[in-house]
């Protein structure tokens, strides 16, 4: 199938998160400059977005947390502007047409912090030594002015000064690297749309580990993988993610070919509640490594999000499960691809797991309160197994690969995936979709 360009991000706001982002406008690129100081955690920065106004705005908002604003200009010009409970609000000196292409600077100083969010702390998060990005879902404003809907993918470059000890780890492909006196800038390109909260950095004294080697000639199929690790941490990686390039070639058979440059690896030198995926990059803590099967579910969880959320983006979080079904049943695929037990052996665990918990949750629209729900990971993997016994191995593996390539890059909600999966079988497919997605009460395990 021929890919599709990304659908165009207008549309009504986040119905779970309805002060987030602005649905009038799109962005096309971010610019960002950041100096970042981890001592007295002091960030000053500056934004230049390009953008397009989808009806005429005489005013538009963009979301930013608590920074002290230097100045804000839109095309060149000064613009007056409000800042307060997260969001920035401006208004250009002249009111911006339908349709008409407009560029907004703003320059910021501050300390920067988490957002507050029923699940803790998101996006900018100081370490000991450094800091990491963890914006998932509405983190990215924490430290760089943004449209924060997940639907309004842009590409970025992304300049990071620190001091020199630091390594810069950042989404997309590092283009120059240098150093004067005792600070070195980091520019960092990502050419492919991305989400806000997609957009990562990690500062820290870390060590390159690489994953594979270059070969010699191009070859097809062939993904960088490295790891940024504390030095005293490098042969525990090296041995707890030496399957993961074996990964990424099965993945890129059973999903289709991986759909950015290159994929980082990052572990950080704290305890993390979870691992956190971005675009290109993935951060663990150091309780992620020690090997293991539970660990190695997560490096394959956060490998299979490049392609079920990062490229194949969610139009908005009641869509979560898209992401979180698909990369849940990754795990599954994995161990069974790799000798481990089958995944209708994990999906019978995952069935007698749910079975005892409550009946509560619609796959599809979960709610705000339980997006993140475990019952979501485990019912959306079991949703996914359901689709693969519904369709059998040969159409359901084509259905993935197609549904990854036509929306390569592009923004999707769960009737698009109903609508595609259909497409490979003669069988009505609306019962199933009926029972795990909208119905709360569990279905019979599938199969």
């Amino acid at each position: 199938m021929k890919p599709k360009p990304a659908p165009a991000a207008a549309g009504a706001p986040d119905p779970y998160f309805p002060t987030s982002g602005d649905h009038r406008y799109r962005v096309h690129r971010y610019e960002l400059v950041v100096d970042y100081r981890p001592g007295p955690n002091r960030l000053a920065g500056s934004a230049r977005l390009t953008a397009v106004a989808d009806i005429a705005l005489a005013e538009f908002a963009l979301d930013l947390a608590e920074f002290r604003i230097g100045r804000v200009l839109v095309d060149g010009k000064a613009a007056r502007y409000t800042h307060r409970g997260g969001k920035l609000r401006v208004r250009p000196a002249k009111a911006l047409a339908a349709g008409a292409a407009f560029t907004v600077e703003v320059h910021y100083t501050g300390n920067p912090r988490p957002v507050r969010s029923p699940w803790g702390g998101l996006g900018w998060e100081e370490l000991s030594e450094g800091a990491l990005v963890a914006s998932q879902p509405v983190g990215a404003p924490s430290w760089f002015p943004c449209n924060d809907r997940p639907a309004d993918k842009a590409s970025y470059q992304l300049s990071v000064t620190t001091p020199s000890p630091f390594t810069v780890v950042a989404s997309g492909r590092l283009l120059t690297r240098t150093t004067r006196a005792s600070s070195t800038t980091w520019v960092y390109e990502q050419s492919a749309p991305t989400s806000p909260y997609l957009v990562t950095v990690s500062i820290g004294p870390y060590r390159p580990v690489p994953l594979t080697e270059r070969p010699a000639a191009p070859q097809a199929g062939y993904v960088p993988q490295t790891g940024f690790v504390p030095e005293r941490l490098a042969a525990d990686f090296a041995r707890d993610f030496a399957r993961q390039p074996a990964m990424m070639s099965y993945f890129g058979e059973a999903f289709g070919p991986y759909p950015f440059g290159e994929y980082a690896v990052v572990v950080a030198d704290e305890e993390l509640d979870v691992p956190v995926e971005a675009q290109g990059v993935a951060t663990f803590g150091t309780n992620h490594l020690g090997g293991g099967w539970e660990r190695e579910r997560l490096i394959a969880h956060e490998l299979a999000h490049q392609w079920f959320g990062n490229s194949v983006s969610i139009a908005d979080w009641r869509h979560i499960w898209l992401n979180e079904g698909f990369a849940k049943y990754a795990e599954w695929l994995w161990s069974e691809h790799a000798g481990g037990p089958a995944a209708a052996v994990h999906a019978a665990a995952a069935h007698r797991l749910l079975a005892g918990l409550p009946q509560d949750l619609r796959l599809a629209d979960p709610g705000r309160r339980l997006m993140f729900d475990d019952r979501l990971y485990q019912r959306g993997g079991l949703a996914v197994h359901a689709l693969r016994r519904a369709l059998g191995d040969e159409a359901f593996f084509a259905m993935l690969r197609d549904w990854t390539a036509v929306h390569r890059h592009g923004v999707v909600g769960t009737e698009d995936l109903l609508a595609h999966a259909a497409r490979y079988t003669a069988v009505p497919l609306g019962p199933l979709f009926e029972a795990w997605l909208h119905r709360p009460e569990l279905p019979p395990l599938p199969g």
